[in-house]
């Protein structure tokens, strides 16, 4: 495992036991872990927001129980919050406070708690070798991966690409939203194109459904080690390496293309976990940065491909005009525009907080040239 993840401690039996702590990178690791093998769900509460970890030694699937049960307790008694920033807050608070019910996994991937399923695959999955130390990691997490594995597993039926599927894991943003694919795979390409990138390819859907359109050369970039792996692999399994190449890196392909296309986080805010990176960036520094360095790599005549969702500004985070003036900033031209509305079921649920802004949402696929 590696030796990024910080070592924890607590008491057990009269013992003192430590292990590497596996929750997400952009929260604390826990200080004060008590082990447990039955409890209450008003107990969990009390004692998760006191701010103790409760390491469950219990039956598997009691400790699931207890965990749906501490959910539903917990978003029921919170207030709706219609403005975004309290809206965020409480989410960050209630990841932090579900993520405090922890697992022991003990060599080779196996659980000690009883009745627990075989969850090896689903972890090598994750941590792609052999585990040979035991170490602590919220159930809540191991949830995800195991059903992220099975979606692995499975796959994505992309309309966009012939029903053909993109296998996506724990990790690495899986494009269960297709209106924005079929934009990409809608939108005229410019009439010489032989060159185009991705950038911030993720799981590599947009490099594949641009390689399907015919173009002949087309690099595809990413700052997530497990999207390169996943954007390379899936591109083989469409047959579609000879005219692709995925690079880790958070700088555009050396020279020029005819056509850069980029699906960057829509909402300016701060990701409270490391798969919200794909959904959040302060102050839209991805696409800032993408904008200023856009023009003098585009080839004559080529196109810059934004897509965009318009949450942000019904949200109150982003003007309605500032897509245009950054645009315009930066020495971009409109060339066209294509918009679709969501499909997603949070855009038709009225019992949603953000509901009203939702409803109103527009994905947008911008056509810029210099």
């Amino acid at each position: 495992m590696s030796d990024a993840h910080p070592l924890v401690h607590w008491q057990e039996n009269g013992q003192s036991r430590s292990a590497p702590w596996h929750g997400d990178s952009r929260q604390s690791p826990p200080t004060h872990i008590l082990p447990l093998a039955q409890t209450s769900t008003e107990h969990t509460r009390q004692q998760l927001y006191a701010g103790h970890a409760l390491l469950w030694r219990g039956d598997y699937h009691q400790g699931k129980q207890l965990l749906g049960a501490l959910k539903k307790r917990v978003r029921s008694q919170a207030k709706p919050m219609p403005d975004i920033h309290r809206h965020r807050l409480q989410q960050l608070q209630h990841s932090r406070l579900f993520a405090g019910l922890l697992l022991e996994v003990g060599p080779g991937w196996r659980l000690g708690n009883r009745r627990a399923p075989d969850v090896a695959a689903a972890l090598a999955d994750v941590y792609g070798k052999t585990n040979l130390q035991p170490f602590l990691l919220p159930f809540n997490h191991l949830l995800g991966m195991v059903g992220a594995h099975e979606w692995h597993r499975r796959g994505v039926a992309i309309d966009a690409l012939g029903g053909d599927r993109i296998h996506v894991p724990y990790g690495v943003f899986s494009p269960l939203r297709g209106e924005y694919l079929d934009l990409v795979a809608a939108a005229p390409l410019p009439s010489q194109i032989e060159t185009a990138w991705d950038i911030g390819t993720g799981s590599g859907v947009l490099a594949a459904i641009l390689a399907r359109r015919g173009i002949r050369q087309l690099i595809a970039t990413d700052t997530n080690p497990r999207a390169v792996v996943t954007a390379r692999a899936n591109l083989a399994r469409l047959n579609l390496t000879a005219q692709t190449t995925v690079c880790e890196t958070d700088l555009p392909p050396a020279g020029q293309a005819d056509l850069i296309v980029c699906n960057p986080p829509w909402l300016p805010l701060k990701a409270g976990s490391d798969i919200e990176a794909a959904l959040y960036d302060p102050g839209h520094s991805m696409l800032h940065a993408l904008l200023q360095q856009a023009p003098a790599r585009l080839r004559p005549g080529g196109e810059l491909w934004v897509v965009m969702s318009d949450l942000a500004e019904h949200l109150g985070l982003r003007p309605a005009d500032a897509l245009s003036q950054w645009f315009a900033a930066a020495g971009l031209r409109v060339v066209g525009r294509l918009d679709t509305r969501p499909r997603h079921a949070k855009a038709t649920d009225q019992h949603d907080p953000l509901y009203p802004a939702r409803s109103r949402e527009i994905t947008s696929l911008w056509r810029l040239a210099r």
